[in-house]
């Protein structure tokens, strides 16, 4: 029995020595963590990516709006046909092919414009592509444009709001995005993005008719859309 026992304490006492393998086993431990915070890392800056080229999809967008109808011909005044707005609204979908926008997203475009009769800013026109189910956060061109319940008194900053001059208009391009990831979810919830771009238009255009021409696949109550706009308008108001 002493035998035995001495042969157990002898045992016990080289493996409390033994200091093979003890780096193998910290690495084990660490390793998840390192995993964790490599992937992590990765998700941040692919996420950062695309919300850069969000917000560059919105920029083009935006100054593209702002060229339409531009002509040499210095006699006469464009109008803005559906064929023009679906070039640009086709172009920016594909300026985000690389990151789904189609499927992922939804890109309006609204042509925000002073109401001579009534002296307030309004939406005159406004149009969709896209699949996710969103709205302007301005509103819309129906019974939200501005000139209802709800007043719009610019767009973009709170406390640096841009208004439609008189005779003119302002494009307003909003970018919503579903962003899942490289890894589709795995560190928590779908990261929503939200850009927008806003630019003057750049030459003398008629905006009596709004958009002229037929047949557009740009309307915001298309399948594909999230249907009318249901925002009340940054720094909008309700009228008493």
């Amino acid at each position: 029995m002493a035998c035995y026992i001495a042969r157990l304490r002898a045992a016990w006492l080289s493996f409390r020595e033994d200091n093979n393998a003890v780096s193998t086993v910290e690495f084990a431990l660490i390793l998840p963590l390192f995993i964790g915070l490599g992937l992590t890392g990765i998700e941040l800056a692919y996420m950062s990516t695309v919300n850069m080229q969000v917000s560059q999809t919105a920029i083009s967008l935006a100054d593209n709006a702002s060229r339409l109808g531009q002509t040499d011909n210095s006699s006469v005044t464009p109008t803005v046909t559906e064929a023009d707005i679906d070039s640009i609204m086709t172009g920016a979908m594909r300026q985000g092919d690389s990151f789904d926008l189609e499927s992922n997203g939804r890109i309006i475009l609204s042509s925000l414009e002073f109401d001579e009769t009534t002296g307030l800013q309004y939406i005159h026109w406004q149009r969709c592509q896209g699949d996710l189910d969103r709205s302007s956060m301005y509103g819309d061109d129906g019974d939200n444009n501005g000139l209802g319940s709800t007043e719009i008194e610019g767009v973009g900053l709170d406390d640096n709001l841009i208004k439609a001059a008189s005779g003119s208009a302002v494009m307003v391009a909003e970018i919503y995005y579903e962003h899942n990831g490289i890894l589709k979810g795995t560190f928590g919830e779908t990261a929503q993005f939200r850009e927008e771009a806003i630019f003057a238009i750049r030459d003398d255009r008629n905006l009596s008719p709004g958009v002229t021409g037929s047949g557009g696949e740009s309307s915001c109550d298309s399948p594909s859309g999230g249907g009318e706009g249901k925002g009340k308008g940054k720094g909008g108001k309700k009228k008493g």
